[in-house]
């Protein structure tokens, strides 16, 4: 983290973690809105819609500040390295970045959620914009996030460790196959957050947003997708510390 200055960092993960939220909202937009071309493609589609979300937005943020687009990533480098000093830049960068991108969705989707004011074809929204758990059970939905988390962290600490990966720029194209992978294999039971700032940017969102029949933003379960991510990315830390 220490190779880029303040400035950049804010700015190149405003700019990433946003085309992130763009590329996965508008996934999770394009499969679920009745009057959308790619209604009820599948979760496949989701995830890879996801994995290039993170390739696109960690690409484009890399130059100015690595590209984390996601606190946990953040925090378990932090815990892993014992610099924490511009942590906070990061997390401020990746919470307006996904708000943006969150926002940007909506305008690319602007005349089918304006659509969903007709009763006969209206769906829910939220899950467009963050994650729903399949069965509500606060134990095992904070633990799957936690899984899931350290799924991501652990190996994006790992690829840190080989040169030629981060030399060849194939670093970031592995960690978009490793969110992919998450999708297709965690995804089923709380739609793998995974990233606090992708969930609670885009939950805002939809709070505030004039979307028709949007119905609740789910705040009572909203410390999960939250909460889990930190806590698997600490515990992904730790272990990454003490095993290499």
């Amino acid at each position: 983290m220490d190779q880029f200055s303040n400035g950049d960092i804010f700015i190149g993960e405003i700019i990433g973690t946003a085309v992130l939220i763009l590329f996965g909202a508008g996934v999770c937009a394009a499969v679920t809105l009745t009057h959308s071309k790619a209604r009820a493609a599948g979760w496949v589609v989701i995830a890879f819609g996801w994995g290039f979300g993170v390739l696109a937005g960690a690409y484009t943020a890399g130059p100015l500040s690595g590209g984390h687009l996601n606190p946990a990533v953040t925090l378990g480098i932090a815990v892993d390295t014992g610099h924490w000093d511009k942590v906070p830049v990061y997390v401020a960068g990746q919470m307006v970045g996904a708000v943006l991108g969150a926002v940007l969705c909506w305008l690319a989707y602007y005349a089918q959620f304006a659509a969903n004011a007709d009763a006969d074809s209206s769906q829910p929204t939220l899950g467009i914009f963050s994650t729903v758990p399949e069965v509500r059970a606060p134990v095992a939905n904070l633990l799957t996030e936690v899984i899931a988390t350290m799924a991501l962290v652990l190996p994006v600490l790992a690829f840190g460790l080989t040169k030629g990966l981060g030399q060849s720029g194939t670093q970031t194209l592995m960690v978009a196959f490793v969110v992919v992978g998450i999708g297709l294999s965690l995804g089923g039971p709380t739609g793998y957050a995974i990233n606090p700032a992708r969930d609670l940017g885009p939950r805002l969102v939809h709070a505030v947003l004039p979307i028709p029949n949007k119905g609740t933003s789910d705040w009572g379960y909203s410390w999960i997708p939250v909460a889990g991510p930190l806590i698997g990315a600490a515990l992904s830390g730790l272990i990454f510390n003490a095993a290499y």
